[in-house]
């Protein structure tokens, strides 16, 4: 096994804050910074593989935007000398947008994501665009048209998916922080596999234009970070109504910075026995019931709460999900979007041809899941029966937030597992997010906190789930959770 080494300048890497301070203050340069990536990224992403394209010339103008600022004395915004990769699922103007897949191979996309501009109106600065599973359908990030992601934790290990990238470029101090997507754990089980932050917040608290999008009513833009408190950062510079997303919420947005200073004590905190079951890795139970006591020692209290259909999570995702997928990617059809075949006599076989070259194996099999459930005769059999389920997880939630102010559960069922392990097996990997697609499918908020290390040394994350639009108290936790392990190192 090998494990990476952190590359950045100093092994623990600087809060965003302080970052700003410094820059601030003159005692360090925002392009020094952006250069210090910049290396790191020649020497390691080669080995790992999590960027797919870099913007330097980009990235260097704006560092140098805000050092000029710095040097006026101008007030520079709460993300200022960030550096951050993409994944490569977000729009950027003028960077590529391939989706990792061969469909939307030399997309430039004229036009940015909200999330992202949102990002770079607060200051930060965007390095590049990030390795993901084609078009987000992935728990390895071994889907990717241009190449899995290695662990840089250990590097014969996944990432997870499908923001595994996004997640490593962290792990490896080849970003600040990162955004990924989460549409059934995309965000927190990555960070959980390679031991960093990952926030999933409430559906609609982010905007979703510009998102290339896998499954609509699931997708959720969210940040990876080393720390929560970073997260919040994040979250602040992003959270709020965009116009050109009508799914986005106009819930008020709250200090998240300031909350996250609030003690913990009283706090009521739920424990799903359907979530401690059969397959959870002993090693990973035992870290996050050492986390759930480090919680009960700041004042937290502890309570079972029953999650009675969870069991039927993972089934009634895969209808969702794949439904989903069959329709947003049928504009994908080499006329309108895309990729087009050259090896094509007729309309139809141009059609035919395009989708199965453009398209790889994992994303051709979710979009024959989904047009099979959406079809005639099936709909209400499968679809239909998965939206009622989906409601019921709803209820199940909502009811138990009644009794509790948070849920603490295990972000997966076990630590990263090796390159080719489970890819001879879907049903198997799909398994990996049975712990992390009850919270999309509810369109509540969670967050994934590194909280230990198996007996080999590979990281493992507590998952805190809260209610819609609670991420204030989900942060809070999470930052306890953080401190706590910090102090006692």
């Amino acid at each position: 096994m090998v494990f990476m080494q952190p590359t950045v300048e100093k092994s623990k890497p600087k809060a965003l804050a302080a970052v700003r301070e410094e820059i601030a203050s003159g005692t360090t340069k925002a392009v020094s910074i952006v250069e210090g990536y910049f290396s790191a990224i020649d020497e390691h992403n080669p080995e790992i593989n999590a960027f797919l394209s870099l913007n330097r010339e980009r990235a260097l103008a704006k560092a140098s935007a805000i050092d000029a600022a710095a040097a006026r004395g101008e007030n520079l915004p709460i993300l200022a000398g960030a550096a951050v990769g993409i994944k490569d699922v977000l729009t950027v103007e003028g960077m590529p947008a391939t989706a990792g897949s061969r469909m939307l191979e030399g997309y430039v996309p004229p036009f940015t994501a909200t999330s992202v501009a949102r990002l770079e109106s607060a200051g930060a600065i965007v390095l590049g665009k990030l390795n993901c599973d084609e078009f987000a359908m992935g728990s390895s990030n071994e889907n990717s048209a241009y190449g899995p992601v290695r662990n840089p934790r250990a590097l014969d290990r996944v990432p997870g998916g499908s923001s595994g990238g996004s997640a490593a470029a962290v792990a490896a101090d080849m970003a600040a922080a990162t955004l990924g997507t989460d549409t059934g754990g995309s965000i927190r089980q990555p960070a959980s596999y390679c031991g960093v932050v990952g926030l999933l917040p409430t559906y609609g608290r982010i905007s979703r234009y510009g998102l290339i999008a896998y499954a609509s009513s699931l997708d959720r833009v969210g940040p990876l970070t080393h720390t929560v408190e970073d997260a919040a950062a994040m979250l602040q510079a992003m959270a709020g109504h965009d116009p050109l997303d009508a799914t986005s919420s106009r819930e008020e947005v709250g200090d998240y910075l300031v909350d996250l200073k609030r003690p913990v004590e009283g706090l009521r905190l739920g424990v799903p026995p359907e979530y401690f079951g059969e397959g959870l890795d002993p090693d990973v139970r035992a870290v996050v019931e050492s986390a759930i006591e480090a919680l009960t020692q700041q004042g937290c209290t502890v309570q079972p709460v029953s999650l009675p259909h969870t069991r039927y999570a993972v089934p009634a995702y895969y209808l969702i999900a794949t439904a989903e997928a069959s329709s947003n990617l049928a504009r994908f059809d080499g006329v309108r979007y895309g990729y087009r075949s050259q090896d094509a006599g007729t309309l139809a076989a141009m059609y035919r041809n395009s989708r199965d070259e453009g398209f790889g194996a994992e994303v051709k099999r979710r979009i024959l899941l989904g047009t099979y459930a959406l079809s005639s005769g099936y709909y209400d059999a499968y679809y239909r029966k998965a939206q009622q389920v989906r409601t019921l997880l709803t209820q199940d939630f909502l009811k138990a937030f009644t009794q509790v102010d948070a849920i603490v559960t295990p972000t997966a069922p076990t630590p990263a597992f090796k390159l080719g392990e489970k890819t001879d097996d879907p049903v198997a990997m799909y398994l990996a997010d049975i712990y992390t697609v009850t919270a999309n499918l509810a369109g509540i908020c969670g967050i994934s906190v590194p909280a230990g290390v198996s007996k080999e040394g590979l990281p493992i994350g507590v998952q805190i789930l809260g209610r819609h639009f609670d991420e204030s108290r989900v942060l809070r936790l999470g930052h306890a959770l953080q401190a706590n392990q910090s102090s006692t190192r």
